[in-house]
């Protein structure tokens, strides 16, 4: 599907050609979503420009992330979407001229609606295709922002959880696992949107009087990226509390069975010596025999009990 979107008043067309157009005139924006092979096609023929293909948008070259060429800017870039509690990573490209600002998705982004939303509260305010594209840098800083907070509040879920008294959820170790990946990979969209942003400032005949509301966005990002590197920190601050907390149960454990093995060996002992089978054992003629046998053993338990409290061992 081919979107259109034409000046003043920041209408909008929906079409599967750009034969059913019937007027160009004050196009600023041309989105394709889920295109197929020919739009695309059509695309490029008409305004003369290339699409990355698949393959060039995945690349994680710099070279491949942004280009400029004659005038022209092309930029890859990854948008993060969390769906059904799972992460989505999908490419985006942008190709930004001086007259028209092409994108090209294939999945139904939800920064791109907001942005038309917020154009089309002011449309005056967005008349050049580096504003629009300014414009969805901002909406993805907000959407990734509400992603790092949704992170910092499931870490302290998981805080919570681990300092539950005798009770230790091995599923945990997995939910901290899951968010350590989360986190890595709005790092990785934040470092690329922070070398997209230093590149296009660079380019003077594009930013124009743009040049202040980029330098806020850098500083957003540098920003977010230093509270992501925080939850990365407390995640690994979790993830160690968490390991230490099943040693101290492993440990724990390993004392009782040290501890009952420690007091049945002298009655072992005791049950060894007078189950040999020797002729001259002066006990096997007592008629107390048994119960003095019996009440070693008992003794000797108790006594190894009381002598593990002493030391503080129990």
């Amino acid at each position: 599907m081919i979107r259109i979107f034409q000046l003043p008043e920041y209408s909008q067309q929906k079409v599967n050609s750009l034969k059913e157009v019937e007027n160009f005139k004050n196009v600023i924006w041309i989105d394709l979503q889920s295109p197929t092979a020919a739009e695309i096609q059509e695309v490029e023929e008409k305004y003369k420009i290339k699409f990355p293909t698949r393959q060039q948008q995945e690349e994680i070259e710099s070279s491949s992330r942004y280009l400029e060429d004659s005038g022209t800017v092309k930029i890859n870039s990854t948008f993060l979407n969390i769906r059904d509690g799972k992460l989505e990573e999908n490419e985006v490209s942008f190709i930004i001229t001086k007259k028209i600002l092409f994108s090209l998705r294939r999945f139904d982004s939800h920064v791109i609606l907001e942005t038309v939303k917020k154009i089309k509260h002011h449309p005056e305010n967005f008349n050049s295709p580096a504003k629009i594209f300014i414009a969805i840098s901002e909406t993805r800083i907000d959407s990734d922002a509400d992603l790092i907070e949704l992170v910092s509040k499931y870490i302290l879920d998981i805080g919570k959880q681990i300092n539950y008294k005798d009770r230790i959820d091995e599923k945990i170790i997995l939910r901290i696992s899951e968010c350590q990946e989360l986190t890595m990979s709005l790092r990785e969209t934040l470092f690329d949107k922070q070398r997209v942003i230093s590149l296009f400032q660079r380019n003077s005949d594009l930013i124009e009087e743009n040049e202040k509301r980029l330098h806020i966005i850098f500083k957003d990002i540098n920003s977010l990226i230093e509270h992501a590197n925080f939850n990365f920190v407390r995640l690994e601050y979790l993830q160690n509390n968490f390991l230490a907390l099943i040693n101290i149960d492993q440990n724990r454990i390993i004392k009782i069975f040290t501890v009952a093995s420690l007091v049945f060996m002298p009655p072992t002992l005791i049950a060894s010596i007078y189950g040999m089978n020797f002729i001259v054992m002066p006990e096997l003629k007592w008629a107390t025999g048994y119960p003095i046998a019996v009440g070693l053993m008992v003794f000797s338990s108790l006594l190894t009990v009381m002598i593990f409290k002493k030391k503080g061992w129990l």
